[in-house]
C-alpha cells in the first residue's frame, strides 16, 4: 500500500489571516534573490497563454526551484486588466508548491496577494539598492494591488516627505489614496496628469495598465539621480529613457527574452538594453556579487517582470507560518 500524501491548502482568508508582516515579506524574497545571485536556484522565463483575442487578458506561467528552501511552484496567474467592470480583481492566481525530490505536491496556495506583496517588495528592495539613501520624494504611476504594496514597502524604507500617485480613472486613484493615508498615517498627493506625479521625485515607480504601448512617461521629465521602476505590461515609457541611465538592473535578464509583453519590451528588441548594457541582476546585487548605487548623482533604473524565485520564497514563508499557527486545511491528495 502506498503511503498517503496530504497537501495543506490555504485560501484567500488563510493568507489574509496570515498577517504577514512587511518585515517578512521582504526578508522571504530577498532569501530567494539571494538564492538566485548565487547561483542556488533554478528559474525559467515566464509563458504567456492567451486564450481569446478577444478576452481583454491573459495568464502568466511561472516555474522555479530555491535549493536552499528545498521547494520548486508553479505560479499560473490570469492578468484580465477590465476585470474591475464585473468586480473582481486584475490578477487571479494560485501558486502550486511541490518537493522536488519526489514531485509530491505540499501545498496549494491563493496567490493573489502573494502576486501583490512579492511585487511590491521587488519594488522596494530594487530602490533600496538603486536609489539615493536621502530619497524623500515618490511618484507613483498606476493603483492596482500591486502599486499599494509598492508604496507601502517603499515607505517602509524610505520614510518619503511626499507621495504622489496617479492613475487613469479618477475614483481608482482616489481609492487608492484614502487607502494609503489611512494605513501610512500621511497625505498622499493624487495628481491628475503623469507629468506633476513623475517630474522631479527621487523614484518614480510606473506600474500603468494601458491597453497598448504608448509613451506616457517622458525622460525629460526624470531628474538626475534619479531611480525609476517601470514593469507595466504594456510599455508606457519613451526609447529614450534607457539613454540617460549609469546602470539598469532586472530582476533576471531571461525574463527579457521571453513573450511580447513588458516595459522594455522595444529596448530589448532595438539593442538599447542587452546583456552588455544591464549592469547585474538584482539577485547579483542582493549577493553582494555586484554593486548597487556607487554615487549620488547616478541615474538608474530597474525593471522587473515578476520572478517565480519570489512567489516560491514568499510562499514558502507562509506555509511554514500557517502550519505553526494551524492555519489552513489539509487535503488528501492521495
Amino acid at each position: 500500500m502506498s503511503t498517503p500524501i496530504h497537501l495543506t491548502y490555504l485560501n484567500h482568508a488563510d493568507v489574509q489571516a496570515l498577517a504577514m508582516t512587511d518585515a517578512e515579506i521582504v526578508s522571504a524574497v530577498e532569501d530567494g534573490l539571494r538564492a538566485q545571485g548565487l547561483g542556488q536556484a533554478v528559474i525559467e522565463p515566464r509563458m504567456h497563454l492567451v486564450p481569446e483575442k478577444d478576452y481583454p487578458g491573459h495568464f502568466n506561467v511561472l516555474r522555479g526551484y530555491i535549493r536552499p528552501l528545498g521547494v520548486a511552484g508553479v505560479k499560473t496567474v490570469g492578468d484580465f486588466y477590465r476585470n474591475y467592470e464585473i468586480g473582481l480583481p486584475s490578477e487571479l492566481a494560485l501558486l502550486n508548491l511541490f518537493d522536488p525530490r519526489t514531485g509530491a505536491p505540499i501545498a496549494i496556495i491563493d496567490a493573489s496577494d502573494i502576486t501583490d506583496m512579492r511585487t511590491g517588495a521587488v519594488t522596494a528592495i530594487g530602490a533600496r539598492h538603486l536609489a539615493r539613501k536621502d530619497s524623500k520624494v515618490l511618484g507613483h504611476i498606476g493603483a492596482r494591488g500591486t502599486s499599494y504594496w509598492n508604496v507601502r514597502l517603499l515607505d517602509a524604507i524610505f520614510d518619503f516627505d511626499e507621495i504622489r500617485v496617479h492613475s487613469r480613472r479618477p475614483e481608482s486613484r482616489d481609492a487608492f489614496a484614502a487607502r494609503l493615508e489611512h494605513d501610512l498615517g500621511k497625505k498622499i498627493t493624487v495628481t491628475t496628469d503623469w507629468e506633476s506625479c513623475v517630474r522631479g521625485a527621487d523614484i518614480v515607480v510606473e506600474a500603468s495598465r494601458l491597453e497598448q504601448p504608448e509613451p506616457l512617461l517622458k525622460t525629460q521629465w526624470i531628474k538626475k539621480g534619479a531611480c525609476v521602476i517601470p514593469y507595466g505590461t504594456m510599455s508606457a515609457v519613451e526609447l529614450s529613457l534607457t539613454d540617460i541611465m549609469d546602470k539598469m538592473v532586472m530582476d533576471h535578464w531571461g525574463q527579457a527574452r521571453s513573450g511580447p509583453f513588458g516595459a522594455l519590451r522595444a529596448h530589448v528588441d532595438s539593442g538599447r538594453l542587452s546583456e552588455q548594457t544591464l549592469h547585474a541582476e538584482l539577485g547579483e546585487i542582493v549577493a553582494g556579487l555586484k554593486p548597487g548605487r556607487q554615487s549620488e548623482d547616478e541615474t538608474n533604473l530597474f525593471w522587473h517582470r515578476g520572478l517565480s524565485l519570489s512567489d516560491i520564497a514568499l510562499g514558502s514563508a507562509m506555509l511554514r507560518k500557517a502550519q505553526a499557527l494551524g492555519i489552513g486545511q489539509v487535503l488528501r491528495y492521495r
